[in-house]
């Protein structure tokens, strides 16, 4: 079950099919300006969303968004499609956001999950959303969810936001941080049970709000 609610996902009918997305692509490769803005109608929401929860503050997150469109612009004539463009443009802002991080020297506090190795491949882990739509959250533990992801290492994190939040399947998100499936996995059982253990201190009094 996923833990991820808040900023809204974008319409179906705003996303962009393959075949859509393919001529965009090649009309930004001779920079045209007005294929570039469609791109950037149709994933600035999404990979702002990632980034606000990748970094520490909503104007960070923003610099983060804007950098990634103006990489990405810059560099079409490199994407050669054998990702998709969503998976290129989050490669891009998760890049982004770690460097942002390591420059910050930001090393959050992550709660401490006994006996497990990341790459280890035994853990069956459900593909069940906790859709926003289905589960309203109160702000209060909204805000406590954030707080809990915040904590988490990049790691861990990115995994979680892009599997629960961006509909990532492991495959796409192995290829994406270049690690093994095995290791998305793993990641992604830490960072729902760090979550667990963050929402029974906040049930148990012990997380402010």
């Amino acid at each position: 079950m996923s833990y991820i609610s808040g900023v809204s996902r974008l319409d179906s009918n705003r996303r962009l099919d393959s075949a859509s997305e393919h001529a965009l692509v090649d009309q930004c490769r001779r920079q045209n300006y007005e294929a570039f803005g469609k791109i950037v109608d149709a994933y600035q929401g999404r990979v702002l969303g990632f980034a606000r929860r990748m970094t520490p503050n909503l104007e960070e997150a923003h610099d983060v968004t804007q950098e990634v469109f103006l990489r990405a612009f810059q560099a079409f004539s490199k994407f050669d499609g054998r990702s998709s463009l969503r998976t290129w443009l989050f490669r891009i802002a998760h890049n982004l956001c770690v460097d942002k991080s390591r420059r910050s020297e930001r090393a959050p506090a992550e709660t401490r999950i006994e006996a497990v190795n990341e790459g280890e491949e035994q853990f069956d882990i459900s593909d069940m959303r906790w859709s926003p739509e289905a589960v309203m959250l109160d702000a209060e533990l909204q805000q406590v969810l954030d707080s809990g992801i915040a904590l988490m290492s990049e790691k861990l994190r990115s995994v979680l936001l892009l599997h629960d939040r961006e509909d990532m399947g492991y495959e796409e998100i192995a290829q994406m941080l270049e690690i093994p499936i095995g290791t998305v996995k793993s990641r992604l059982f830490l960072a729902r049970a760090h979550l667990q253990q963050h929402l029974k201190k906040y049930w148990a009094g012990d997380v402010p709000v």
